[in-house]
């Protein structure tokens, strides 16, 4: 088991902490391949970095694009109240080429 530090904004952040959100969405780089079931995460809250929480990885949802993974996958487990709106979040992040090149990949997580 290996432990991942991952950080985010506030309202992603305190959507795991209500546990409206169970799926974190990012781009299948080198960083996130090393993921795997049973992996910890610690969620840490990049504008208050004493805010974590830590959740253990129970599924990894691999797919070409987030429009994909967004609409194979209900929109309110990754925070957001439609495929559109998560695709505007995420578009600030990651670019169609990104995407396309590297694939992304939804972390399925509990917390603890």
């Amino acid at each position: 088991m290996t432990t991942h530090q991952l950080r985010l904004a506030t309202e992603p952040f305190n959507a795991i902490i209500s546990g409206n959100k169970t799926i974190e969405s990012r781009l299948y780089d080198a960083k996130r391949q090393k993921i795997q079931i049973g992996d910890r995460i610690i969620f840490t809250n990049r504008d208050n970095s004493e805010q974590t929480v830590t959740a253990e990885v129970v599924g990894l949802l691999r797919y070409a694009t987030f429009r994909d993974l967004f609409s194979h996958n209900n929109p309110a487990k990754f925070g957001g109240e439609s495929v559109e709106w998560l695709e505007k979040q995420i578009g600030e992040f990651y670019s169609l080429s990104d995407q396309l090149e590297n694939g992304v990949i939804g972390i399925k997580f509990e917390i603890f």
